[in-house]
């Protein structure tokens, strides 16, 4: 078992997973689905394509919060908006879209098949297109993939001794850290990737919440 780690820094990131319309939210954390479409774009694959897509959404995902960001949003419009059935054309439309404002995430993605973890390193090594974290507008300011950054340990372990991301955390002694559970407990959210993105189908994974300190110690 291997995982590998990514790094998601930026001024600003979306991870919305269910909002549509005039608001336009973001999870707390990375979306399965935002990842996925962040290492489907390094690799080329295209939104209909699954069987490129499936053995990346195979892989069991974790979170570490470095710095949890601050929950923000602007107002977009937009003129000229055809109705969804077409019977009608908005003038103007006003939207409200939040995002995560110098949030730092360590991300972990676990996998038997340490060739494809390989592979999706030296992807976002040298991405086939731009990479964004939610949005295609939110860049990354550092990059995506880390020195060493396939460790031959279990998700947990990978993600609790990898050294901080930065100086300024949000708290040195503690990780707090979201990891795919793999007996259904935790939160469900709906966005595991069942199709191609084309069809913007996703299904139910479930998520564990961990206090972790530095050292190793449970305390969740």
């Amino acid at each position: 078992m291997a995982t590998l780690l990514l790094r998601l820094s930026g001024p600003m990131q979306s991870w919305g997973t269910g909002s549509r319309f005039d608001v336009r939210e973001t999870n707390k954390e990375p979306s399965k689905s935002g990842v996925i479409g962040l290492l489907a774009a390094a690799r080329g694959i295209v939104r209909g394509d699954w069987e490129g897509l499936r053995p990346l959404v195979g892989t069991r995902m974790g979170v570490r919060h470095d710095r949890r960001g601050v929950l923000r949003y602007d107002y977009q419009t937009a003129k000229d908006i055809i109705s969804a059935d077409s019977s009608k054309v908005h003038e103007t439309a006003i939207s409200r879209r939040f995002y995560l404002a110098d949030a730092l995430f360590l991300v972990g993605l676990e996998s038997e098949n340490e060739m494809l973890l390989k592979e999706l390193s030296a992807a976002l090594k040298c991405p086939t297109w731009p990479l964004s974290l939610g949005r295609k507008s939110y860049v990354p300011t550092e990059p995506v993939s880390l020195d060493n950054d396939i460790i031959n340990e279990p998700l947990l372990d990978s993600l609790v001794q990898h050294r901080w991301l930065s100086d300024r955390v949000d708290d040195p002694n503690w990780c707090h850290i979201s990891l795919e559970s793999e007996d259904e407990s935790g939160v469900m959210y709906f966005d595991q990737p069942i199709g191609p993105f084309s069809e913007r189908s996703f299904g139910a994974r479930f998520v564990a919440t961990k206090r972790i300190r530095k050292e190793g110690t449970d305390v969740s």
